[in-house]
């Protein structure tokens, strides 16, 4: 277990770290990726799958690789794949900003989505105000999450010193990379252990049992 006294700040990642991965929003996002290049490029649905894998593995983002082989616009993008009814999907979550609240720590996002996007998603949990600011893909272009670049630019842009501060991510990838900077990390929507991160949590919810909250653990681990 992390000790909260060692540490000044808690950066999370947004997409099914703030969230669960059962409330569906990052298949529609994936969805309408799929459908962005189908009816904005012109591409086949049989080489969609394939391509956004090799996208994935080559860039980093599918969004890179669209821009360095497409030439595409990333607003656009950004817009057109990020376009959900939230409230159908997400709703809002006091015990989540109860639990977030009562850790000192400063709180950043830094996130591969856009600045909009992660506004919608806290805004509908009801848990903005927990959170002072947002680092998004637009602050660390032309790099993105897992790359050690981005993480520098996003440690330098929030002023963040990386020996205490904590990473709280759904990808084994970008907490290897945080954790190889120097910080602490934490898997959120996992239960299995790996030397990429110090410590892992089924959900969000479930910080207090790898994060110590008021200098204690959870009851079940006294």
């Amino acid at each position: 277990m992390l000790l909260s006294q060692n540490y000044t700040t808690l950066m999370f990642d947004v997409d099914e770290t703030l969230y669960e991965s059962s409330t569906g929003i990052w298949q529609v996002i994936r969805d309408r990726i799929g459908l962005y290049m189908h009816d904005r490029l012109g591409l086949d649905w049989e080489s969609i799958p394939g391509l956004r894998a090799n996208l994935f593995t080559t860039y980093g983002t599918t969004l890179r690789g669209l821009v360095a082989l497409y030439n595409v616009d990333p607003e656009d993008y950004l817009a057109f794949v990020h376009e959900i009814p939230m409230k159908e999907y997400l709703k809002p979550d006091p015990r989540l900003r109860d639990m977030l609240t009562a850790y000192p720590q400063r709180k950043v996002i830094f996130t591969n989505s856009d600045r909009n996007h992660a506004k919608r998603v806290i805004q509908t949990l009801e848990i903005e105000s927990v959170f002072d600011q947002i680092i998004d893909i637009r602050d660390i272009d032309p790099h993105c999450k897992p790359m050690p670049e981005a993480f520098q630019i996003a440690l330098g842009r929030a002023q963040i010193d990386p020996a205490v501060c904590i990473m709280l991510d759904d990808s084994q990838p970008n907490l290897a990379t945080a954790r190889s900077l120097g910080m602490a990390t934490i898997r959120v929507g996992s239960n299995q252990l790996s030397w990429d991160y110090d410590e892992c949590i089924s959900r969000i919810h479930d910080l207090p049992d790898a994060l110590t909250l008021n200098g204690h653990g959870t009851e079940k681990e006294q």
